[in-house]
């Protein structure tokens, strides 16, 4: 990645009421240098100096994601390097020399702990995208599937949606990090699926949380405490 400050592109669904990006962009506006934030898909009408790029939402969640990855790719101001981020990826510290890469583990591992959560249609696209990655001589390939921002550039990402184009459910940031050769360094996800967990860690650089967890765990007043006031993504005040 270049020493530029990249953009940061976050798809995002229909509905006007998503605390969780309300937040993350509070997050994000004091701990994570950037440029300009891109919204993709849906805009709440409560955001404010943002870009938007719209895009339909009549496909799967997997399908609306790819479909606006793929908008952002295209678009020719977003910047050529730039953020991935999800509208739940919560940056609890400052992220100092920009945002470095970070990885899952092997896919066979990320595999093996979905299989048994049952069989659903994201355990097959990780399947399906490994087996595509396999044949393509990567063997084992690394999972890039967490809950934190992942720095791609646009070129890579496009060649990475298309060598994976008939799969419904693609897993694009691992696509993309293997095919590019990303490398980057491994940490367990982040990510708090349940109101109650059994702890989580408050000295955490990134927190990600289910709309539960957030709305009603302890995790969610955590984050909301962190960043009680609004940031300057938001139109007036709130809370």
């Amino acid at each position: 990645m270049t020493t530029a400050a990249p953009d940061i592109v976050v798809p995002v669904r229909q509905g006007a009421v998503n605390e969780q990006l309300r937040y993350a962009l509070r997050s994000w506006a004091a701990h994570l240098p950037h440029r300009r934030v891109w919204v993709v898909g849906y805009k709440p009408p409560w955001l404010h100096d943002v870009e938007h790029i719209e895009t339909s939402q009549t496909g799967t969640k997997y399908a609306n994601t790819t479909r606006a990855v793929r908008a952002a790719c295209e678009h020719r101001d977003v910047s050529e390097e730039f953020l991935l981020a999800n509208d739940d990826m919560f940056a609890m510290h400052p992220v100092a020399g920009g945002m470095p890469v970070l990885h899952r583990g092997p896919v066979r591992k990320v595999e093996a702990y979905y299989a048994t959560r049952g069989n659903g249609s994201y355990l097959r696209g990780l399947r399906e995208t490994r087996d595509l990655l396999a044949g393509l001589g990567h063997h084992d390939p690394l999972s890039y599937e967490l809950h934190v921002p992942l720095p791609v550039t646009k070129t890579g990402m496009l060649h990475a949606l298309e060598v994976g184009r008939h799969l419904p459910v693609l897993h694009k940031r691992t696509a993309y990090g293997v095919l590019a050769g990303i490398g980057g360094a491994e940490i367990e996800d982040v990510k708090i699926l349940h109101r109650a967990p059994r702890g989580f860690s408050k000295g955490s650089a990134w927190l990600s949380t289910m709309p539960d967890a957030f709305d009603r765990g302890a995790v969610g007043q955590f984050i909301r405490r962190a960043f009680p006031h609004p940031g300057p993504y938001e139109k007036g005040r709130h809370r």
